[in-house]
């Protein structure tokens, strides 16, 4: 693949997967890059340990909760997760169930399909070519699906927070605009790789060979072969 299309598929590829990875990583290991959180303004809430807590932040892996003395307690790191809070003296109580969070783990698969991708723009074959840009094209639709899973996460969340009458902020967080700029980034980068390979299968077609003065002369000279009499011309009656 040419250099006009390969080093910008391949920057765009390498950004994707940097960004895709700490989207991947999130909560508990990397507290800022949750995918929603919540403040309670209006007083505080009941995590799942019956704490007060003001805030609360959902990720990949886990949700932490964090008190009035920014002290964090996360739920156990695993592929879904249950988080209930509820309101002091349990008059109101809302959960989000697993099968809300479940889906979350798609953003990994993403990132391991972006790496994929990213290895094998970086071939010249136009067939490993066509694979890496197929693989871009396959993250991008992962990355969507990620995207979306977390919107619909984001969205239960704050109306089901807004239930307890605390005055409850939900608020996308880092993790959520990262897997965000991930997606158009595996998207571009797809649609940059797949237009390098179809320029250099069209440079690498076979030229028509030049014509040379002397085989110019030669078609100039000899008769139309269509007007040459044939073999029984010869035996035709005047």
């Amino acid at each position: 693949m040419s250099r006009l299309f390969c080093i910008p598929g391949v920057v765009l590829l390498f950004c994707a997967l940097v960004l895709s990875f700490l989207a991947s990583i999130s909560l508990p290991y990397l507290p800022a890059l949750d995918v929603a959180r919540v403040r309670y303004v209006n007083g505080t809430a009941l995590d799942n340990s019956s704490v007060p807590i003001t805030e609360y932040r959902f990720g990949i892996w886990s949700a932490c909760s964090y008190n009035v003395n920014e002290d964090r307690t996360c739920l156990k790191a695993g592929v879904a997760y249950d988080v209930t809070v509820s309101t002091s003296g349990d008059s109101k109580e809302v959960t989000i169930g697993a099968s809300w969070t479940r889906g979350l783990a798609t953003q990994p698969v993403a990132t391991a399909v972006t790496l994929i991708a990213l290895c094998l723009s970086l071939s010249q074959h136009l067939l490993v070519v066509l694979l890496a840009s197929l693989a871009s094209f396959l993250a991008a639709l992962l990355h969507l699906i990620s995207f979306a899973i977390q919107i619909a996460l984001f969205a239960r969340v704050r109306n089901e927070m807004n239930k307890l009458d605390l005055g409850a902020s939900t608020r996308p967080s880092a993790g959520f605009w990262l897997v965000f700029v991930s997606l158009i980034l595996t998207l571009l980068a797809g649609c940059i790789v797949c237009f390098g390979r179809r320029r250099d299968r069209r440079n690498s077609a076979p030229a028509p060979a030049p014509v040379t003065p002397a085989m110019a002369e030669k078609a100039a000279n000899d008769p139309d072969p269509a007007s040459k009499p044939g073999f029984f011309s010869r035996f035709r009656k005047n």
